[in-house]
């Protein structure tokens, strides 16, 4: 089944994940008895209950990943979500490396762009999320989440876990 997560877009699970594992190697401390409120309550739920978003009008809007592997409908259920309130939900526009076709408008299937652009996007932490196939580059930059999050929207993406 999908995993439905709503994360603010600050700061990420992976990273303090990380951070936790890279400090525990040179500490010999486990990360249980540095940080047991932030790192292993963590490890012991990575997952939220999920229930209906009630938004107060002063919050932020905020940034929905829906995770699973292929084959389990994330991307059906990211598409059915978007259809079901278009005025709430839309998807970041992806960057690939790929070359457009002659039907695909830049900026709204993808965003084209170099091999070379691409990578000093991942290497100056400007994609949140990004991977190979069929020797081509694609991901979903920060600048593509914000963009839907500053027209008033949530942004909802899917991710298949590597």
């Amino acid at each position: 089944f999908p995993v439905l997560m709503s994360l603010p877009l600050t700061a990420g699970f992976r990273r303090s994940m990380r951070l936790c594992r890279r400090k525990s190697r040179t500490n010999q401390q486990s990360c249980y008895a540095r940080c047991p409120s932030s790192c292993y309550s963590t490890l012991a739920a990575p997952y939220e209950e999920v229930v209906r978003y009630q938004r107060h009008p002063a919050d932020r809007n905020r940034l929905i990943i829906l995770v699973g592997p292929a084959g389990v409908g994330v991307n059906e259920l990211r598409r059915r979500l978007i259809a079901s309130n278009p005025r709430e939900f839309q998807s970041a526009v992806p960057h690939t490396t790929r070359v457009q076709k002659s039907y695909e408008m830049n900026g709204r299937e993808y965003h084209y762009v170099s091999k070379e652009t691409f990578e000093n996007m991942v290497y100056s932490h400007r994609m949140l999320e990004y991977g190979e196939y069929k020797g081509y580059l694609y991901g979903t930059s920060i600048d593509a989440v914000r963009t839907v999050l500053d027209k008033g929207k949530i942004c909802v993406i899917d991710l298949e876990p590597q």
